[in-house]
């Protein structure tokens, strides 16, 4: 049996870097990677897996079921089990020439600090505004990308050659070592679909070796309200190569005119595994700030409900599998009293007081 928290907490979470009786443990962006946390260990404990969107070999996305004990690397109520938030995830730094940026969550042991799995969080509200005056089953929910998020992506999948970078090379045709002026958007944009072709070369070939990236817990509303509804959490999860079907997908065989963020995104991503397969290494800092393409680099690129509904589609979407009513199980010792909220999904908790009679 569970038992009643006597002080401010969040279901599973024992050992962190946030002290969860402070105020400043609370604020938007910590409880935005915190709380999904705990809800996937709430789940678990449920014996609820999170729905996981993998590649096939013919660049179709499937569902499957991801328990969080293989998320985490260790069973979420182990008590060897430490959340680091906004961390290094270190078994990348050998990738990267510079700084490797923070991630959302970094889970580890707490008897010998073995870092065990690195994954971005990006808590979504469901629907956006792009679908909420459609029906129910048609609910979609946006995903804004962070430029690090890409960096984790390239290091992903660069680590499947982590023995050695020589088999990659092999994919990137000759005519790429004579593109000299990769800042230049008319240099760069006839290659494009030439980029999307080697990446999808890569993922089809490995698809056996892809791996969860990104944690994207949904909240839903009812419709444009700010009422949840009565089934409104769940926690899908999205591989490294099913999220880089996102980004290509509206690209590939598209004529394009420009390069949009969301071109600029693969560019990057492109450029980052094709210095790995030349050295072993690649310099994401100078990448992203030197490839901007008169666009600004505080994100990388967003993706509406339309697009994300198309690849998130399941009964879980339509229908998440945790209850309001369960969400007083998941904030603990009258944490939503510490909240800092904004017109988020924290906003709605600190201003539905009936959830926690």
């Amino acid at each position: 049996m569970k038992k009643v928290a006597a002080k401010p907490s969040l279901f599973g979470i024992k050992h962190s870097n946030r002290d969860f009786e402070q105020k400043d443990s609370w604020g938007k962006n910590q409880f935005n990677s915190s709380f999904p946390a705990a809800l996937s260990s709430f789940m678990s404990w449920k014996n609820i897996e999170n729905v996981y969107l993998v590649l096939d070999k013919n660049k179709n996305v499937k569902h499957e079921k991801i328990s969080t004990k293989l998320l985490y690397g260790i069973s979420p109520d182990s008590n060897d089990l430490y959340y680091s938030f906004e961390s290094v995830y270190t078994p990348y730094e050998r990738f990267v020439i510079g700084e490797l940026p923070r991630v959302d969550l970094v889970t580890q042991k707490c008897s010998d600090g073995t870092i065990l799995k690195g994954m971005e969080v990006k808590l979504t509200a469901l629907p956006d505004n792009s679908t909420c005056g459609l029906p129910d089953h048609q609910f979609g929910t946006e995903i804004v990308t962070r430029p690090p998020t890409i960096v984790y992506l390239a290091c992903s999948i660069a680590s499947i050659f982590q023995k050695s970078y020589l088999p990659l090379r092999q994919y990137f045709a000759v005519k790429f070592d004579k593109l000299r002026d990769w800042a230049n958007p008319e240099i760069v944009l006839p290659h494009i679909q030439d980029m999307i072709k080697t990446i999808d070369a890569i993922l089809s070939d490995y698809a056996s070796k892809q791996e969860p990236i990104i944690m994207q817990p949904i909240w839903k509303t009812n419709g444009k309200s700010s009422q949840l509804a009565e089934n409104c959490l769940d926690v899908f999860v999205w591989s490294n190569f099913a999220f880089v079907e996102l980004i290509v997908k509206e690209l590939r065989n598209q004529p394009i005119a420009k390069i949009t963020r969301q071109a600029r995104t693969l560019v990057w991503l492109f450029k980052m595994l094709y210095d790995f397969s030349k050295a072993g290494q690649f310099y994401p800092k100078q990448i992203i700030n030197d490839y901007l393409y008169n666009t600004l680099n505080n994100e990388a690129f967003s993706a509406s409900g339309l697009l994300t509904h198309f690849f998130m589609q399941c009964p879980e979407l339509t229908q998440p599998r945790i209850k309001a009513a369960e969400i007083k199980e998941i904030i603990l010792g009258g944490g939503q009293n510490l909240l800092s909220p904004e017109k988020r999904f924290d906003a709605i908790i600190f201003n539905t007081p009936m959830l926690f009679k």
